[in-house]
């Protein structure tokens, strides 16, 4: 999946796994692995080995995040709760290093796999969830157009804590607006010189419909 500030592609441990080690590295106290079920790693053979596992299954399907202009990965996120029968799909294992967050190339990484979930292989419903207590990752969802459909209380139990799973979606029939929108503050036009945008997302994703 190519962008014009990213590609995302199928996790590969001997391209993928030093470059995402090194650049999750930057986050000192490993505060974004908080809310993941795994992590933080203490060292790159230990990284090595999980992400081999997780590179190793189709369900989570892991896919690296990598810059367009450096050739670098940094980030991860996987489809998963693949259900091709009744067309559903999660995006979920969202880790991006300080390297990615609140750039262009993590609105476009998001993007590109919505496109390829929807118009590519044909699902009407896309998921995302996460831990309630998650503020940056509700923002998120929000952001990129997804509709929160509540909270499932004491849902799971992730590194001896309780988990109320806050859980949103985008259904097809919005789909061709939301895309809409990205596309529109993807575009390069929506830059200036110094790469700052324009226009928010959200002036986009509120105008949608009218």
């Amino acid at each position: 999946m190519s962008g014009r500030y990213c590609r995302v592609e199928p996790i590969d441990v001997e391209r993928h796994a030093d470059q995402l080690f090194e650049a999750n590295s930057e986050d000192r106290d490993g505060r974004h692995w908080t809310y993941l079920t795994s992590g933080p790693f203490k060292d790159l053979p230990s990284y090595r080995d999980w992400l081999a596992k997780m590179a190793a299954k189709d369900d989570p399907l892991f896919h690296a995040i990598v810059d367009a202009e450096t050739g670098s990965a940094s980030g991860v996120a996987a489809f998963m709760r693949i259900d091709p029968a009744n067309g559903t799909i999660e995006v979920g294992h969202i880790n991006y290093s300080p390297q990615l967050q609140a750039t262009t190339a993590a609105t476009e990484a998001m993007y590109l796999m919505m496109r390829r979930a929807f118009d590519e292989l044909g699902y009407r419903r896309y998921e995302w969830k996460c831990d309630s207590l998650n503020e940056s990752s509700c923002r998120a969802a929000e952001r990129l157009g997804f509709t929160f459909e509540g909270v499932f209380r004491q849902a799971v139990v992730n590194k001896g804590r309780n988990r109320d799973t806050a859980w949103f979606s985008i259904v097809d029939g919005e789909w061709p607006a939301i895309r809409t929108a990205l596309e529109s503050w993807l575009a390069a036009s929506n830059f200036d010189e110094s790469g700052e945008q324009r226009r928010r997302l959200g002036d986009f994703l509120h105008t949608r419909g009218g």
